[in-house]
């Protein structure tokens, strides 16, 4: 088997490579990713792209269809991944999430390829109301990121047919440890703040409700879409994954993180404008589709494994929310430095920094 994955230097990729290399340890895995977050390591005991067969470097949206030649199934990660980047940066998050993956899904059908496994998000959803969302149920994204992955699934559905099979993956939000660990999201946050400064402050009322996914599950649920067969859900499939039980209110995980780090306190902003953004989501057709690849972590766990990597790595950043272990901060660092353009491309190698200028 050939396997490529896109963007798999980002904060998913590096648990689904290694989580792939062991399933199918004879398959070729190709990596392909802009590189924008390769030197965000943090204390991985081994750079995560040796578990590769090789590893190219590209910007996805002009990724050659030579690339494509031979492949089995292509996991599509590669993304401007999640809202506050696409606020900042809306043309290029519609750019590389959708219209280059429509592009890539369009070169993968013509070069044969058997499967394509699509990243999508339960964010959709965006402002969904009181009861749990099924796959069915009416979309209302909010945010350019969440525009980007609808626009992606539409466009993928009339390419699905008996020999390209489609997986739409929803994912609930993503947490847990990581060898490119992220702290833009909600429980790697909280857990952050608990560590650093024994304080969580939650920038909402703490209402909204979140569906989470460990990182580590994402590659289960990657692992059973990149193998499935069209008589498992269809030849186009979008489904939700993650599980009924990590369904929970902002202020329920800010409450056991700080269980789990006795001394911290819990601030909530009362004067906060409503997030919209607040949705539970029904994952049973995920648990009828995959009984073998159900999410395995707890939430309990994850808040520990999160809390001892951090101290594993030294971390007491009180002021983490401006650091790069922020997504966006570092591409405002790159596009600070001339080594990105506006629309997120890199800069041509005649205009890139002086090796003087880059070390400084």
């Amino acid at each position: 088997m050939r396997i490529l994955i896109t963007g798999n230097m980002g904060y998913v990729g590096p648990g689904v490579v290694r989580h792939l290399r062991h399933t199918f340890p004879a398959a070729e895995l190709i990596g392909y990713d802009a590189g924008y977050f390769a030197h965000c390591l943090t204390a991985a005991p081994r750079l995560p792209e040796s578990y590769l067969t090789r590893q190219e470097f590209g910007d996805v949206r002009t990724l050659p269809a030579a690339l494509l030649e031979g492949v089995d199934a292509v996991v599509h990660l590669a993304a401007i991944s999640n809202d506050p980047m696409g606020q900042t940066y809306e043309e290029a998050t519609l750019a590389v999430n959708h219209r280059a993956g429509i592009r890539l899904a369009e070169m993968a059908k013509a070069a044969g390829v058997r499967s394509f496994v699509f990243a999508s998000s339960c964010s959709i959803y965006g402002a969904g109301g009181e009861g749990a969302k099924t796959e069915d149920s009416t979309l209302n994204p909010l945010t350019a990121y969440a525009r980007s992955k609808v626009l992606s699934e539409q466009d993928l559905a009339p390419l699905a047919g008996p020999d390209f099979t489609v997986t739409c993956l929803r994912f609930a939000t993503a947490c847990g440890w990581s060898d490119r660990l992220r702290l833009d999201l909600v429980v790697n946050d909280f857990v952050a703040g608990a560590v650093a400064s024994s304080d969580i402050n939650i920038l909402s009322d703490g209402t909204p409700w979140r569906p989470l996914i460990h990182v580590l599950d994402m590659a289960r649920a990657i692992e059973w879409a990149v193998a499935r067969e069209a008589s498992n859900g269809g030849e186009y499939l979008r489904v939700n994954v993650g599980t009924d039980v990590w369904n929970y209110q902002v202020r329920e995980l800010a409450a056991a993180v700080a269980e789990a780090l006795p001394g911290t306190s819990v601030r909530l902003n009362a004067d906060a404008p409503p997030d919209k953004r607040s949705y539970r989501v029904d994952f049973s057709l995920f648990r009828e589709l995959a009984p073998d690849h159900q999410p395995q972590h707890t939430l309990a766990g994850t808040i520990a494994e999160l809390r001892d990597g951090l101290h594993r790595m030294g971390f007491h950043d009180a002021d983490f929310r401006s650091s790069t272990l922020m997504r966006l901060r570092v591409l405002g660092d790159l596009r600070a430095s001339g080594a990105l353009g506006p629309d997120l491309a890199w800069a041509p190698a005649a205009t890139a920094p002086a090796p003087a200028e880059a070390m400084a």
